[in-house]
């Protein structure tokens, strides 16, 4: 390979141009308009809210990509290729991929990326100068993007609080950092007993208190707006942070661990279920991982020893710790 066809290389491999085009093309809804069965762009433009000739421009650039077809007329059609961003599609990569949403929010962030390799920092501070959530707390269209990605399940193990700690004889809990609720709302209804409180920013509670009304469980739970680096509710049974440590660096980790602590003061308990995604960096396709998750997160792999150290260094000490899995640690701290 010649210098020139270097150059070439290069320029293909660093081109922003093509993933631009594909998640703009998600963002503004283009294959479900097309497949609804609207073809001209001027009608297009219309539905998408964009200036015609700079659309059709777009349009004829997805074609390059083998994403559309035009016909002899100037209509466009999708190929199967373009299927998966339809919002019905089975395999849908609609939301993961349009810039409005939760993903697509933090994958603008990997513009700075280099931010990450000089520091240790998510991409994201360097880039917009504040952290990811509190970007997506700033306006409505954020809560909006919470919503549509709040889809309520259960995941990295998370089952294992809801099974495996005994809540028999706990009253109360605070669901610190609780996102949408999804936690919350699998303790109240497997533990009919509970009482929960959920913490979290304003533009995530507003979210979560919708999803706990439709849970049916809202008479034994409130929504609190806050940070966790604010003072909490105080004097519940335990204090929950679940997946929520890994976003911070140690410092941070021990000032949340802190305000978990004074709130439940002398009785109270905190349980610390956090996530360690060392399995997922050890994927076959590890440097890419690795760097896509620390440009998201400052510890995406803590050991139960290192979670332990930051629990002691917040004046708590361990009185119980349950399972382990490959992604998942939970651990009982008192004051």
């Amino acid at each position: 390979m010649d210098d020139l066809a270097h150059v070439g290389h290069l320029t293909d491999l660093a081109d922003l141009l093509r993933p631009a085009a594909i998640r703009a093309a998600a963002t503004l809804g283009v294959a479900d308009h097309i497949a609804a069965g609207v073809h001209d762009t001027e009608r297009l433009a219309r539905l998408c809210g964009t200036r015609t000739e700079v659309l059709d421009s777009l349009l004829r650039y997805l074609v390059s990509l083998d994403l559309l077809d035009r016909d002899k007329n100037g209509g466009y059609a999708l190929r199967d290729a373009a299927r998966p961003l339809l919002t019905d599609h089975p395999l849908s990569l609609r939301e993961a991929l349009r810039l409005d949403g939760v993903t697509g929010r933090s994958d603008t962030a990997l513009l700075g990326l280099v931010h990450t390799v000089r520091t240790g920092e998510p991409a994201h501070v360097g880039l917009f100068g504040r952290g990811y959530w509190e970007s997506l707390d700033e306006d409505a269209a954020g809560s909006e993007a919470i919503e549509r990605a709040a889809l309520g399940q259960l995941v990295f193990d998370a089952e294992l609080i809801r099974d495996t700690y005994d809540w028999s004889a706990v009253r109360s809990v605070v669901d610190v950092g609780g996102n949408t609720g999804a936690i919350l709302t699998s303790l109240l209804t497997g533990h009919p007993h509970l009482r929960g409180t959920l913490v979290d920013l304003p533009g995530v509670t507003r979210v979560a208190a919708k999803n706990i009304a439709e849970a049916g469980v809202q008479d034994r739970c409130e929504v609190v707006a806050g940070s966790f680096f604010d003072p909490l509710p105080a004097h519940r049974d335990v204090y929950l942070l679940s997946a929520i440590l890994g976003d911070w660096d140690d410092a941070q980790a021990v000032a949340i661990l802190r305000r978990c602590a004074e709130a439940a003061g002398g009785t109270g308990k905190v349980l610390l279920a956090d996530v360690s995604l060392d399995v997922v960096m050890k994927s076959d396709d590890t440097a890419r991982t690795e760097l896509l998750l620390r440009a998201m997160m400052p510890r995406p792999v803590r050991t139960v020893a290192e979670l332990t150290r930051l629990g002691r260094a917040a004046g708590l000490r361990v009185t119980w710790q349950g399972p382990v899995t490959p992604v998942r640690s939970l651990i009982e701290f008192s004051a």
